[in-house]
């Protein structure tokens, strides 16, 4: 994974939301919260693994809606802070977080109904393995979110802690099919880049927003969206 050791500072879990989805952050927070929800209902009884958890944002959110999650980290300064998250929402006895490495997945074969990845493809240093695993351990279905080569994001990708590693649909539909993957749904999103909206206050943000969103709809800027989110079941 790369940007392990920075990932699993303190300091880092610490500032994490704040950083990311405070100010117009919070509309990639809502966006990506709802693209899971979409994906995955109904979620309740459902058995599901959140890879890469961090600090709980999408772990919670699937629990306190009556799914069975384990929110699988390797860090654990943001376990933490997701265990504090959990702690003001209805959730017991259907979540638990674990500190665990993506690559290395502690569950037996065929162990949930839904596997979810939001936030750490671009990190996998052997995106083909990575995503073996998460079919190895799914009986059913695997959502997860990739950054698009010929997007804006390859203009800053470069000043990032830790980069990013930028995906093509091509690359991702090749990727399905080696590991026997069936594509049900991928949405595109964000033309303008993730920076910009947690750089400047939600008021200013929610119009830049709008905007982008209604560009988003025509054909012809699907190549250009920052974000791809792919909705796969095991075939």
């Amino acid at each position: 994974m790369k940007g392990q050791e920075w990932y699993q500072a303190d300091d880092v879990a610490e500032e994490y939301d704040d950083k990311r989805f405070s100010q117009g952050g919070e509309l990639i927070d809502q966006r990506e919260k709802e693209a899971v929800l979409e994906a995955i209902a109904p979620l309740e009884d459902k058995d599901v693994l959140e890879i890469a958890c961090g600090t709980g944002r999408f772990t919670v959110m699937l629990a306190a809606r009556g799914a069975n999650v384990v929110g699988l980290d390797i860090s654990a300064a943001m376990l933490q802070r997701g265990r504090q998250k959990a702690q003001h929402v209805d959730v017991s006895g259907n979540l638990d977080f674990l500190r665990g490495d993506a690559g290395r997945l502690p569950f037996p074969d065929d162990h949930f109904d839904t596997v979810v990845a939001m936030r750490f493809f671009h990190l996998a240093d052997d995106p083909e393995g990575f995503l073996r695993e998460m079919r190895r351990v799914s009986r059913d279905q695997i959502v997860f979110d990739t950054f698009n080569r010929f997007s804006s994001r390859s203009i800053y990708n470069w000043a990032l802690p830790m980069g990013s590693r930028l995906y093509s649909k091509s690359e991702v539909s090749v990727l399905l099919a080696k590991t026997e993957l069936k594509l049900e749904a991928v949405e595109d999103d964000f033309i303008v880049p993730y920076g910009f909206y947690r750089s400047v206050p939600n008021v200013f943000a929610s119009p830049i927003r709008r905007l982008d969103s209604l560009v988003g709809t025509l054909p012809i800027t699907d190549h250009l969206s920052s974000v791809s989110y792919w909705n796969t079941s095991v075939r």
